[in-house]
């Protein structure tokens, strides 16, 4: 036996190793990706449908086997239809590496200044009048296409601006406002909602909204509550309610200095603060 497995451990060369390893890897993000999403429920099901296939067979259950291996068989393409939005939605998170991601307009210290000093001064005010609003910050996804569902602006980032957009009665309150760089660049926009059933009841059309773009995008949502004027922050598919002024700030100034937290690094502590208030 200890001759077999030397034998054996002779045979294995380095890129074995590397092949493992990559496997193991990618097994490992793609189970951590689809974590909490309607895809685990399914790939739950789908480890049940397996291990009963596996069970049939043994037990010489000839019908039942029959009809789980054709549902097996035609179970890739159903797979594929399924889980459309999570496929969509872990290409544009791999099309977000660094290979692939774009320049970022640079912004200066006086103007990040000024553009968050702007924008907080519209959403103290929006709160305090309880107005609701979905303002969406573009990072390196480039939003086009819900861009072309609103209203082109291109116009500069000002309290005034802000809050004439979303007050009520304004043509464009009900959609969301997309901000790149420096400019307001449409209001009006149509955004994806949310594909995440798990959500508190309490979170209306605005906030799923806001949720959806970020489950596609590299997006920061800020949303303001017409009902109770709480300003809310969302990115990758999570929100945090209640967000106190100063929070909220540190995250639109870092937004605007194009702070690399493509990984996290910012936001982890933030939500990890805000644990209790995610999602409910």
């Amino acid at each position: 036996m200890t001759e077999y497995l030397t034998t054996m451990i002779s045979q294995v060369r380095w890129v074995d190793l590397l092949d493992i390893t990559i496997i193991a890897f990618a097994i490992y993000k793609i189970l951590k990706f689809i974590q909490e999403t309607r895809a685990a429920q399914l790939l739950k099901g789908l480890i049940v449908l397996l291990i009963a296939t596996v069970l049939s067979d043994v037990l010489k259950l000839y019908t039942v086997n029959w009809l789980l291996d054709g549902l097996l068989k035609v179970g890739g393409i159903a797979l594929i239809v399924i889980f459309q939005p999570e496929i969509r939605r872990g290409l544009q998170h791999l099309g977000r590496g660094r290979v692939f991601s774009r320049q970022s307009s640079e912004i200066n210290g006086e103007t990040t200044d000024y553009l968050t000093e702007n924008m907080m001064n519209a959403l103290r005010y929006l709160s305090r009048n309880k107005v609701g609003a979905l303002i969406i910050l573009e990072r390196e996804t480039v939003l086009g296409d819900i861009i072309e569902s609103g209203t082109y602006l291109n116009a500069d980032i000002t309290k005034e601006i802000l809050i004439n957009i979303f007050y009520s009665g304004a043509p464009l309150h009900d959609g969301a406002a997309i901000i790149r760089g420096d400019k307001i660049v449409a209001a009006g926009c149509v955004l994806p909602l949310t594909s995440n059933n798990n959500l508190s009841s309490e979170l209306g059309t605005r906030h799923r909204a806001g949720i959806g773009v970020t489950e596609i995008s590299d997006a920061i949502a800020v949303i303001v509550s017409e009902e109770t004027g709480a300003m809310s922050v969302a990115t990758n598919g999570n929100i945090s309610r209640f967000m106190d002024a100063t929070a909220m700030e540190k995250i639109i100034r870092s937004v605007f200095m194009n702070e690399d937290d493509s990984r996290g690094f910012f936001f982890k502590p933030l939500f990890d603060r805000m644990r209790g208030k995610i999602n409910g």
